[in-house]
């Protein structure tokens, strides 16, 4: 349960809170998740199909994952604007 205080009777900025911190402790993921009951059978498969892809990606030659972009020694070494 998430708890907000309203400030000098703000609810704009209590608003503004509340979608932050639902949005940090992902409760609207969770709520659509458990919307409807899926088979572990189905949730393997699908982790093991991203898998896969991630695997075919990470063997292109070009693809570079977007957190190593953000390194500041990948920035140096290779000047990415």
């Amino acid at each position: 349960m998430l708890i907000i205080k309203v400030k000098n009777k703000n609810i704009e900025s209590a608003l503004k809170s509340y979608k932050y911190k639902v949005y940090k402790t992902k409760q609207l993921e969770k709520i659509r998740e458990q919307q409807e009951y899926i088979k572990d059978s189905v949730k393997q498969r699908e982790e093991k199909k991203k898998a896969i892809y991630v695997d075919k990606k990470r063997r292109d030659s070009e693809w570079v994952p977007f957190s190593i972009l953000l390194t500041p020694y990948f920035a140096r070494t290779f000047q990415v604007s």
